[in-house]
């Protein structure tokens, strides 16, 4: 008689195991960051991320299509701008003809049923590594916000599906939503990091690109006035809360892996899809641990989408997108 239920049973062999799974993830789950370099032909491996590169619009093309051919239907896009090109108001960034706007154009032409996501932030575009413009030494909200709005509409005219504002400044959603509508692109949906924080794991990234903050006296060493303390819970569903209110389609939060309780909070609070980035410096743990046989890496690669799924994700934005994409198409 004792025990009645045996939790066992379930757990017999794969074939049960597989038909009372309740996460299954797929390719179609993924979205892949893509870092996008000046030039022809270039494609530039970037040490702190094994397997990643920076590529020229013709190579991310390429790659796109073997994405695509994957079953991967999304990419969030990067850019890395020439110094010449940068200033304190990111002017670059609506630059019509801009390797953003370019890349967008692009891929559309090339895979036109790839969602393009282009990241929307000034930090690429700074001479300070902001997120927004400075003045008298602070980040200002407003008339960063009046930027990214120009760039929004810029990567919208250039064919993007969703822009994807990755700065955390307030009330850039309805000035985006508004701006896209009053220019015609009432389709054009917005992805907000919604809760964003000023996370140590960024590093890779920032290398990727050269958007790390500068080190100057004059300007905030970090991040922190804009991206939120990771100590802060309740903050992210409020910040969740106010971007749907303002017209976001999809809220992403940002990291994945360290912050899975706070995707299942936005998950449980809103009604839009949830998308998760796991970042450059989880995907970097990773492959440095199983670069060393610490760990196998594929089965960790495997396990921690799956978790992020099951915390709640509906899109998983990630650097493993590939990797994981050919193995279970195996």
């Amino acid at each position: 008689m004792f025990p009645l239920q045996r939790g066992r049973r379930l757990r017999t062999n794969e074939s049960i195991r597989s038909l009372v799974r309740e996460t299954i993830v797929t390719p179609q789950d993924f979205m892949f960051p893509m870092f996008i370099a000046e030039g022809t032909n270039v494609q530039e491996a970037i040490p702190s991320m094994p397997g990643m590169f920076r590529r020229s619009v013709d190579l991310t093309v390429k790659e796109v299509k073997e994405l695509y051919a994957l079953g991967i239907r999304a990419v969030n896009i990067y850019v890395k701008v020439s110094d010449h090109l940068k200033d304190n108001a990111g002017t670059e960034a609506w630059n019509p003809n801009g390797l953003m706007q370019t890349a967008i154009k692009a891929i559309k032409d090339a895979c036109p049923q790839m969602i393009v996501m282009p990241d929307v932030a000034l930090d690429p575009y700074s001479i300070y590594g902001h997120d927004g413009i400075i003045e008298n030494g602070v980040v200002v909200n407003d008339p960063t916000v009046d930027a990214l709005t120009k760039m929004s509409v810029s990567h919208a005219e250039a064919g993007a599906d969703f822009v994807a504002p990755s700065d955390m400044m307030d009330g850039r959603i309805l000035r985006m939503r508004e701006a896209l509508d009053q220019s015609g692109f009432t389709n054009v949906g917005i992805m907000s990091y919604s809760a964003k924080y000023a996370s140590a794991f960024y590093g890779p990234f920032r290398d990727a690109l050269d958007s790390a903050p500068k080190a100057d006296m004059e300007i905030p060493k970090d991040k922190k006035t804009y991206q939120m303390d990771y100590a802060n819970r309740i903050e992210a569903v409020k910040e969740a809360l106010y971007d749907v209110e303002e017209g976001a389609d999809i809220l992403m939060v940002k990291p994945g892996i360290a912050y899975l309780d706070i995707v299942r909070e936005v998950k449980d609070a809103v009604n839009v899809p949830v998308a998760v980035y796991q970042v450059s410096g989880e995907y970097a743990m990773v492959k440095a641990a199983s670069e060393r046989g610490w760990l196998d890496h594929d089965q960790i690669m495997m396990e921690q989408l799956t978790c992020i799924k099951r915390a709640g994700a509906s899109i998983i934005s990630t650097y493993f997108a590939k990797d994981a994409a050919l193995l279970l198409n195996k």
